[in-house]
């Protein structure tokens, strides 16, 4: 019986009391018998969480007090068993490590594009103004190697911080294309699109919610193999379901 609910969501935005914030959300959480992570930084907040529904819908109904993060909205997926170990609330220096300091997403968002535009676009093969239309994984190579849309750019990075060295060498690839940049949940495709705006590139995007939103929102059409994920269910399928339960 799968009554677990797991949730990950993140928000860019100032958060300067980020140290006060970890206590206080470690506390709510342990009281809630959640386990997972909480990632807290001046940047912004990233969360993985799971437990029964009604104590996980009861944490964010607590999160969403605070006016910064009143619209966070998860994206959710239900398992047979706790996928996490133990409940930890860290302070990072950026909730997603790209170490490119003029990338900050709190200050402007890249535009974004819906699951269901993706569809459309790929089914037709080009955007809405007529330009071919490519998909690039923002996410490490091993992640990617379970599964990412056809024919999409993969530069193999081992780690997100390395995704600037790629853009500069593959820039060229991308001109007079639209990019869809793409990962998990949205959070590295964001920093990504803003990245490649920075660096000249016209007609940039990031998928809305990331794969998980676009399996939920679109069964995964274009879509091949099953999506990594940061827990010991290691991949989901396109119906949200792990693959090992």
């Amino acid at each position: 019986m799968n009554d677990i609910l797991n949730i990950s969501a993140y928000k860019f935005v100032p958060l300067p009391d980020a140290h006060a914030l970890r206590d206080r959300l470690h506390e709510q959480a342990e009281a809630l018998d959640l386990k997972g992570t909480v990632l807290l930084a001046e940047e912004g907040i990233n969360l993985f969480l799971a437990g029964p529904g009604e104590a996980v819908r009861t944490f964010m109904a607590q999160l969403r007090q605070d006016p910064r993060l009143a619209d966070l909205t998860p994206k959710e997926s239900w398992s047979a068993r706790q996928p996490f170990r133990k409940m930890l609330v860290k302070v990072k220096r950026e909730i997603i490590r790209m170490n490119h300091p003029t990338i900050r997403p709190a200050q402007g968002r890249a535009p974004a594009v819906a699951a269901a535009t993706v569809k459309r676009w790929l089914d037709q093969g080009h955007d809405d103004a007529g330009r071919p239309v490519v998909t690039l994984d923002t996410r490490n190579a091993f992640e990617v190697d379970h599964g990412t849309f056809e024919g999409a750019i993969d530069w193999r990075i081992q780690k997100f911080s390395d995704f600037p060295a790629a853009l500069k060498g593959h820039r060229a690839e991308l001109q007079d294309k639209t990019v869809v940049s793409f990962c998990t949940g949205g959070i590295r495709c964001e920093k990504a699109a803003l990245l490649m705006q920075e660096a000249g590139l016209d007609h940039v995007y990031q998928l809305e919610g990331g794969i998980l939103k676009y399996f939920e929102e679109t069964g995964g059409a274009h879509y091949r193999g099953s999506c990594f994920v940061f827990d010991e269910r290691e991949a989901l399928g396109s119906d949200l379901n792990a693959l090992k339960q």
